[in-house]
């Protein structure tokens, strides 16, 4: 057997033997506070993602639309009720890179969808994204500043994005009056310094796979010290994997694995890290 073709046979191999995460056992309290499930990568497979998602232990999973156009188009069939399945809650936002795209009208019609939708529980995800550089700063603000204080005319919590913008994120949400109101900050990836800055504010953080990957000590310390009734757990499927699914596509059964990484930095056990963590996210989102 040629080299290559030996590895790619041990590949396949590696790949049999990861553990699934209904192997955790855990109770179906768990939630996803953050998915996009109506991404190419897992719209196709919907259903199988949901029932993968029941056996995991996940009661409820968080959807983000990330316009308007994409809820208008999901929303009645992802909606529906569906037994023995998670159940869906909807968050809508305009992501910042797509700041440039949007219209006034269509900041009015999400508002209004706030107000007649109650399966929409947070405005998100919004922030800014200095990464990417299509988008102009100076649109990504003006567009995260009218899309906070739509948030706060509806009474909704809000799910924050922010990615290489972590000061100019905070300056703006203190300038907005946000300190003290609901935010879940999303797929956090600071240290220490920077949970304590959202954590002093009075806000929520999110836990993603990337918890999971054993170079990651930073964010491991970070997970360590947030208030048990201040912490919750996320996939952002379809991407960021954990371990030992790193590299595969994600989906919500996998966020079972980054609440065991996250109990074992707690010291506490996976099980009670998981209904502690969807018990959170239940209060936060308003959801039964």
């Amino acid at each position: 057997m040629s080299s290559a073709k030996h590895e790619k046979e041990r590949a396949k191999e590696a790949a049999k033997q990861r553990p699934l995460p209904e192997s955790l056992c855990l109770p179906c309290v768990g939630v996803d506070s953050h998915a996009h499930l109506d991404s190419e990568q897992l719209w196709p497979d919907f259903i199988p993602v949901l029932e993968h998602a029941a056996k995991a232990g996940l009661s409820h999973i968080g959807q983000v639309f990330l316009n308007h156009a994409a809820y208008l188009d999901k929303r009645e069939l992802m909606g529906m009720p569906r037994a023995g399945l998670p159940e869906l809650f909807f968050l809508l936002g305009i992501h910042p890179c797509d700041g440039l795209s949007i219209t006034e009208e269509e900041l009015s019609n999400i508002e209004e969808d706030f107000r007649h939708d109650p399966q929409l529980r947070a405005v998100g995800e919004i922030g800014l994204d200095f990464y990417w550089k299509e988008c102009p700063r100076e649109v990504q603000e003006n567009l995260f500043r009218l899309q906070l204080r739509m948030a706060a005319r509806l009474d909704r919590p809000v799910v924050i994005h922010s990615r290489d913008a972590f000061t100019e994120t905070l300056r703006i949400l203190d300038e907005e009056g946000f300190s003290g109101r609901p935010l879940l900050w999303h797929c956090f990836g600071g240290d220490d310094e920077a949970a304590r800055e959202i954590l002093k504010r009075g806000w929520h953080i999110s836990l993603p796979g990337p918890l999971t990957y054993p170079a990651n000590h930073a964010l491991r310390d970070a997970a360590a010290l947030i208030p048990e009734d201040r912490l919750m757990v996320e996939t952002d499927c379809p991407y960021l994997a954990p371990v030992p699914w790193r590299g595969k596509r994600n989906e919500p059964a996998l966020s079972a694995f980054t609440a065991a990484v996250a109990a074992d930095m707690r010291g506490c056990s996976p099980a009670e890290l998981w209904k502690l963590c969807g018990d959170n996210a239940r209060r936060f989102f308003g959801i039964g």
